[in-house]
């Protein structure tokens, strides 16, 4: 199983080349974030031509995840736990049901820029329901995959230059702890398992220049319980696409689990 992640920075306005690397590269799953619209916008038959079964928590010019499959799914949650006041379109999981089951959630956590604002404290705050509800998930001793646009900068060697961002939320010391207490539960990083190479990019800013100086951040993540890191194969980030036709600033990440 092909599973994917990918920020596509609005469904609809890059859906031509979207489509084109779904027939491409036609993982099995898919989480998208930023799909930046309500789920009655989103263009579910394009992806449902191309044989994927799709949910959407949608909402409307900002955020919005979904999740595509190949193989049918079931128990769709959609909203992170924790907050019911929470509105913000952030969060869907789902349990594929191949060969071996295997729970699939899709992230689009918070950036919370700037520092010291409400929008840092709602990114801590979101964090720490994601650590409660994965905490939960673990109990369920099964393979699990937390798929998705972290808004984290986690190592030193996952940033062109760490002192660019040292006043930035992505690189904060309490926002690394909070990546390294949720990896604490036992969920591994899996592009560090499968090759671990510096300056694996996931992210280039369109300003200065960012993609042909290859200024570039890992944000985006797998992490995979015990149970889904025991059949990990290949991970692969797919920086051409950054360099085609009206791109995402971020690219596909592909793990294969081997079921």
């Amino acid at each position: 199983m092909r599973i994917a992640t990918w920020n596509v920075n609005s469904i609809n306005a890059r859906l031509d080349t979207v489509v084109a690397w779904f027939e491409a590269v036609a993982p099995d799953v898919a989480c998208l974030q930023e799909i930046k619209c309500i789920d009655e916008k989103f263009p579910t038959e394009a992806f449902e031509r191309l044989g994927y079964n799709v949910a959407v928590h949608g909402q409307k010019s900002y955020n919005g995840v979904a999740l595509l499959s190949k193989i049918p799914f079931e128990d769709v949650r959609r909203g992170l736990p924790g907050d019911d006041n929470d509105q913000q379109a952030r969060y869907i999981e789902a349990v594929i049901y191949g060969a071996r089951p295997v729970r699939i959630a899709g992230i689009y956590l918070p950036n919370g820029n700037p520092v010291g604002t409400e929008k840092y404290d709602y990114k801590m705050a979101w964090m720490a329901r994601l650590e409660a509800h994965a905490r939960d998930l673990m109990t369920l001793e099964e393979p699990l995959v937390i798929a998705g646009d972290y808004n984290v900068i986690a190592e030193p060697a996952d940033v062109y230059d760490p002192a660019a961002w040292i006043g930035d939320a992505l690189y904060q010391p309490r926002t690394r702890a909070a990546l390294r207490a949720l990896k604490n539960l036992g969920l591994t990083d899996a592009y560090t398992a499968a090759d671990g190479a510096a300056a694996g990019y996931t992210f280039w800013d369109y300003q200065a220049g960012a993609w042909p100086k290859n200024h570039g951040i890992r944000i985006d993540h797998l992490l995979l319980s015990p149970q889904a890191a025991d059949l990990l194969g290949e991970v692969t980030i797919h920086r051409d696409v950054r360099a085609g036709m009206k791109p995402s600033d971020h690219v596909p990440v592909v793990a294969e689990l081997k079921l």
